[in-house]
């Protein structure tokens, strides 16, 4: 066991595949559903403004208040438009007062006292904002495509939407057929609204999406899915938001590019920006799990055959002894045996890696 679990490890280390707890193989074993964050991991984590949608002003007047609000922000969504209004020389109005509710929109006040809102729907809609029935309709066929819409309100009165997209990865779409390949269930795990959810969980061939998660509810959802599923679940994510799920799941798997605190809570790392390596990963988990268990038929195997032979259970009939130095052979052709077969996964290559030849050999 510990041979095979070594050489195993060794071999997903030169693939830039980090297991960093000896249960992975195991737990991999039984894996029945895989929950994949959407933001930085189902995507490449650099949003872009596509769509502006002013309401009675103008664009620039709405991209000066939402880059002035989300000027404090971290958030992926919250640098994309901060970063278009500096692209179109638009200067961001002058904000204080910040205040964040976590997946949902930040809070400020203007200069005169005004407070602007900037957030989704629900969070708009949670501070006595309405939103026009025109906005809406116009936010609604762009959310159809994958985008994420987030609204503007000062002083109670809607300003517009500005939508925002983040490009699904390359290796999205061949990394979810893989998991399916191996008769996983592929859950999406995002905050986005529904709508937005399925679209690009549509273009991931994702099927089945959790939508609306706010960060705090994640390691929740990866429960949900335990229990709905009957078995072990893996995670994988890249945030700091991410880490409790990381956490949770049976097999974490964090992407090598994601937060430290992701990198910590999580069970294997990927140092690869390329999701197919999820797939890789659990199927060098599962092959070594295979091994250990191949290892283990052969051991005992040598000794259900050869030591009632040693006990002299042919002699009677055949007059055959197990002389010691033969004995002492078949203990080294054991052992023989299993190092070579452990030592087989040196030159393993996970079937989904196969057809990229810088990694096939």
């Amino acid at each position: 066991t510990p041979t095979a679990l070594m050489v195993g490890t060794g071999r997903g280390a030169e693939l830039g595949i980090l297991i960093r707890n000896g249960d992975v193989p195991e737990q991999a074993a039984h894996l029945k559903a895989v929950g994949i964050d959407k933001t930085g991991t189902l995507t490449t984590g650099m949003p872009e403004v596509q769509a502006i949608i002013p309401f009675e002003t103008t664009e620039e007047e709405l991209l000066a208040i939402a880059s002035g609000a989300e000027g404090k922000s971290e958030h992926p969504l919250a640098r994309a438009v901060v970063g278009y209004a500096e692209k179109r020389g638009i200067t961001s109005a002058t904000t204080e007062k910040f205040v964040s509710e976590s997946g949902r929109g930040v809070q400020v006040t203007d200069e005169k006292g005004r407070v602007i809102l900037v957030g989704n729907r629900d969070y708009l809609s949670l501070h006595g904002v309405i939103i026009p029935e025109e906005l809406d309709k116009k936010a609604d066929e762009l959310t159809t495509t994958g985008v994420t819409m987030i609204y503007v309100a000062r002083h109670g009165i809607p300003f517009g939407a500005i939508g925002i997209a983040d490009i699904l990865r390359d290796s999205a779409h061949a990394a979810v057929l893989a998991l399916h390949s191996m008769d996983l269930e592929v859950v999406m795990v995002t905050g986005d609204s529904a709508r937005t959810a399925e679209g690009i969980g549509a273009q991931a061939g994702i099927h089945t999406i959790r939508s609306g998660v706010l960060p705090q509810e994640k390691a929740d959802e990866v429960r949900s899915i335990r229990h709905e599923q009957g078995g072990t679940v893996a995670f994988v994510g890249d945030g700091i938001n991410d880490a409790p799920a990381l956490a949770e799941a049976d097999i974490g798997i964090a992407v090598g590019s994601g937060t430290d605190i992701a990198i910590e809570s999580a069970d294997i790392v990927l140092m690869k920006n390329d999701l197919r390596y999820v797939a890789a990963a659990i199927q060098l988990s599962r092959t070594m799990m295979g091994r250990v268990k191949l290892n283990l038929f052969w051991a005992f195997a040598y000794n259900a055959i050869l030591i009632p032979v040693a006990a002299g259970i042919l002699y009677p009939f055949f007059g055959i002894i197990f002389r010691p130095e033969l004995g002492a052979l078949a203990m080294a052709l054991s052992s023989v045996t299993i190092v070579s077969l452990s030592l087989l996964l040196r030159n393993y290559t996970p079937p989904v890696l196969r057809s990229d030849k810088t990694d096939s050999h």
